[in-house]
């Protein structure tokens, strides 16, 4: 079966969601989501959106935040394009329905995480992802011009290695049709042709054992965009948060940096302060200093976690600013109002992705790409705290606006697109191998490519993922393809991304750490880590 659409946007987050309501006014657009509707990284995003509202503040301090955060590798000009676009942005979530929490006086109530010098945080109290996601998901619910897929999930971009079998020319620059997409509860794989097509798939915190990322989150846009030979940056610069609840069951339930915005301070059981050995902003200093500095002193004590502790604030304003955590803290046994709370880090979000200019455009002529799938140049080597759904908004308006231009003036008609073969597969439940690969490349990637790295580890990691990454496409091959298969695949390939980068720069900076350079280098490294599949 085949569905033609004006645009395909593949993802249901605040990017995908967002760039569907720019484009429904201009042409058909399908979303591709392989879960349900609602489920996305931006659902479980507690903190907020960046943006300058306080008459203290402005849009230059705002920019100078993120370049310092970022460690020298920002683009500057995509900076303050999202720093200066950023007010209107929210005011468009907030005439859409987004509840926004707003002091006695009707201003947004602004709050302030790690590596903010201003408040500048517009929230939802502590659940802000979660609403902003329902007032997208029912506007466009609500646009007749918009269809969603649930349940359906991307396996491959049609490029013109699929209409060639093989690269017609040396000169080829590959043009993206829409993509192959699995329907899930169907078990077939159908085409979705598109004249333009919106990469919106989210990260890839589940190549990690410990991450803040719900399941979904396997870096699909990634892989399938790296297999289509757009270029992918900056790979090695994941983002730990912090401050994650250690506890069994809690599965990295994630602590909003808006509690040490709040005045939350980070200690040992003692209740002994550690933060201000590291850095001048202590408790509030850059997630990545923050995070090492967690990590060192894990290693110093031998302890399993450290604590997060805000109980001399008043009870009441802790339940009303943080209800969501402060109920499922409570689960566990936790009132945080009365104790620390035990936290450790954990793999949070991807700096680095596909590789797109100021418009939103890959390197794939008619792939546009938004949100934490991108490396847009805002982030550098490090992300500043809550400027993600703000880059995720921008550049979905961004992205939009250049892709109903590139639709409009598209010279070039889609070649005839042939239906996926499967022939010569079969349905093979290698359960075990699945199962096995998947928590092998999650173990590899949380002790080897971790926080504190060293080209042992990095060497060893890549030898390992090869041969990992060399059998699960041999049995790719032979086999019927299902979701499970789908995720192990990506995932076998973002971890390769991230290990080939990490070895790539051979120094330290932001996030990326190795203990054999653990000096910044400007001189030979301030420049993005670019990979590219050459071999299509």
């Amino acid at each position: 079966m085949s569905i033609e659409v004006d645009y395909l946007i593949i993802g249901s987050g605040i990017a995908g969601l967002s760039a569907a309501l720019k484009l429904a006014p201009h042409g058909t657009v399908a979303i591709v989501t392989k879960k349900h509707q609602s489920e996305s990284n931006t659902n479980y995003a507690q903190g907020g959106i960046a943006s300058v509202f306080d008459q203290s503040d402005s849009f230059e301090k705002h920019v100078q935040d993120t370049l310092q955060a970022g460690a020298g590798l920002c683009h500057e000009e995509a900076v303050r394009l999202i720093v200066e676009q950023g007010p209107a942005r929210v005011e468009e979530l907030f005439a859409l329905g987004v509840p926004f929490t707003k002091t006695q006086n009707g201003q947004f109530d602004l709050g302030r995480e790690g590596g903010h010098r201003f408040n500048r945080i517009v929230h939802v109290k502590d659940h802000t992802g979660r609403d902003v996601e329902k007032a997208l998901l029912d506007a466009a619910r609500a646009n007749a011009n918009i269809t969603i897929h649930e349940h359906h999930m991307a396996v491959e971009l049609i490029t013109e290695h699929h209409v060639f079998n093989a690269r017609p020319a040396t000169d080829f620059a590959p043009n993206c049709w829409g993509a192959y997409v699995l329907d899930i509860n169907g078990h077939k794989i159908d085409r979705f042709l598109a004249k333009a097509t919106i990469l919106a798939a989210g990260g890839c915190g589940q190549v990690y054992l410990h991450t803040t990322n719900p399941s979904i989150a396997t870096g699909d846009g990634i892989a399938f965009a790296y297999r289509a030979g757009a270029k992918i940056a900056n790979m090695e610069f994941m983002q730990f948060h912090p401050t994650t609840l250690y506890h069994e069951s809690a599965n990295s339930f994630l602590i909003s940096e808006a509690v040490r915005g709040f005045g939350g301070r980070l200690v040992h059981k003692d209740g002994e302060s550690f933060m201000e050995k590291y850095h001048d902003m202590a408790s509030l200093a850059p997630r990545d200093i923050v995070a090492r500095a967690i990590d060192s002193e894990l290693k110093k004590r031998g302890v399993p976690c450290v604590y997060l502790d805000i109980t001399h604030k008043k009870a009441d304003d802790i339940i009303n600013r943080f209800p969501h955590i402060y109920e499922n803290c409570l689960n566990y046994r936790i009132d945080i109002t009365r104790e620390p709370i035990p936290v450790v880090p954990a793999a949070h979000y991807s700096c680095g992705g596909v590789m797109t200019d100021l418009a939103g455009r890959s390197s794939v002529e008619g792939l546009f790409a938004c949100g934490e799938v991108t490396c847009s140049g805002v982030h550098g080597a490090n992300r500043l705290a809550s400027n993600s759904l703000l880059e995720a908004v921008v550049f979905a308006h961004t992205a939009s606006l250049q892709a109903i231009a590139f639709v409009k003036n598209r010279k070039m008609t889609a070649p005839p697109i042939p239906r996926w073969d499967d022939s010569g597969t079969f349905d093979q439940e290698e359960w075990v191998l699945i199962s096995h690969d998947k928590m092998e490349i999650k173990n590899i990637m949380w002790d080897y490519v971790g926080i504190v790295r060293s080209n042992l580890r990095l060497e060893r990691a890549l030898s390992r993922i090869r041969l990992i990454r060399q059998e699960i496409e041999n049995y790719y091959k032979r086999t019927q393809i299902t979701e499970e298969l789908l995720e192990l695949r990506n995932l076998a390939t973002v971890a390769q991304l991230i290990i080939q980068s990490a070895l790539m720069r051979k120094e330290s900076r932001g996030l990326h750490y190795t203990t054999d350079y653990p000096k910044t280098d400007d001189e030979n490294y301030l420049h993005d880590t670019i990979l590219q599949r050459i071999d299509i």
